[in-house]
């Protein structure tokens, strides 16, 4: 469970939230790649893309998936799952 001051309020975690998760549970967070063809950003948009979740809330406010989308440069799932399919490697 992510507590509320380690959330970034335009999506993700900020940086205490990363530093918080390092100590925790020994991960090694880095912030979102917002451009360009990065293979973190291209793992990020096929995981995303695949997963089932509202873009808005009860009251019309974007939820945490679709705020974590725009913090990786992607304006909605649809999106997400193109710019996967173009840079995927082949296996």
């Amino acid at each position: 469970m992510t507590l509320k001051k380690h959330q970034n309020p335009k999506g993700g975690l900020n940086e205490a939230g990363r530093k918080h998760f390092e100590r925790k549970d020994g991960g090694n967070l880095k912030s979102p790649v917002k451009s360009g063809v990065n293979p973190r950003r291209v793992s990020f948009a096929a995981r995303f893309a695949g997963m089932n979740a509202k873009m808005k809330d009860d009251k019309g406010r974007p939820t945490r998936y679709a705020l974590a989308l725009k913090a990786w440069g992607f304006r909605s799932p649809e999106s997400a799952r193109n710019f996967a399919k173009r840079h995927k490697k082949e296996s």
